[in-house]
């Protein structure tokens, strides 16, 4: 069985699991002691010297690290990634999209505001406001797209909503407020209406 290595409130790892269990896939969670540090020790850092949850162990020892490479490991050949060769270049097109536009800002933001402790926080609240502007730029974009779409990739649900899904249904823990965004609100009632979603706090029993 594959493994991940996670911590489990990280949309990031979240993304993983929902694709796996989207498709079906079993995976071995391995939580990952990541606000002690582990991470960053010469165990984990011998399968991911980038040092950074998720990472996916294969049963033959092979690792693969970054969540969005990941997803596109486990869904491709599946509904979940275009046919169209189009259509997949605007799924790698919002993949790059959250991982370079979204997430440093709006993930940082929730990190920052609902894990780091208070005393190392107040080092970083002068740059919550640039996180605030740059993270609902970002969502301002996917309101835009969204206005006459369903999903971010042709007509179907892809990686790509599940990629961009993952921080932004949680993104008022960075203190964005994302009932002004209409559009996104009624895309994330419709990726919550998937066959097989599960929540974030979700573990299999």
């Amino acid at each position: 069985m594959m493994k991940l290595h996670q911590f489990h409130l990280s949309g990031n790892c979240y993304k993983v699991r929902l694709c796996a269990h989207m498709l079906s896939l079993p995976l071995l969670l391995v939580d990952v002691d990541m606000m002690g540090g582990e991470t960053r020790r010469a165990p984990f850092l011998a399968k991911n010297p980038n040092g950074r949850v998720p990472l996916l162990e294969l049963e033959d020892g092979r690792t693969l690290p970054e969540s969005n490479a990941i997803l596109f490991f486990l869904a491709e050949g599946t509904h979940l990634v275009p046919s169209d060769r189009w259509q997949r270049a605007q799924m790698l097109q919002w993949l790059f999209f959250e991982q370079y536009s979204h997430e440093p800002y709006i993930a940082v933001a929730r990190f920052w505001l609902k894990f780091a402790p208070e005393e190392q926080l107040r080092d970083k609240r002068h740059l919550l406001p640039e996180w605030q502007t740059k993270g609902n730029a970002a969502l301002g974009v996917m309101e835009t797209w969204l206005g006459n779409k369903p999903w971010f990739a042709g007509d179907e649900f892809s990686i790509a909503d599940i990629a961009l899904f993952a921080y932004t249904h949680c993104a008022g823990d960075g203190g964005f407020d994302v009932s002004v965004f209409p559009a996104i609100e009624d895309w994330l009632a419709r990726v919550k209406a998937q066959p097989s979603f599960i929540p974030m706090e979700h573990r299999p029993q």
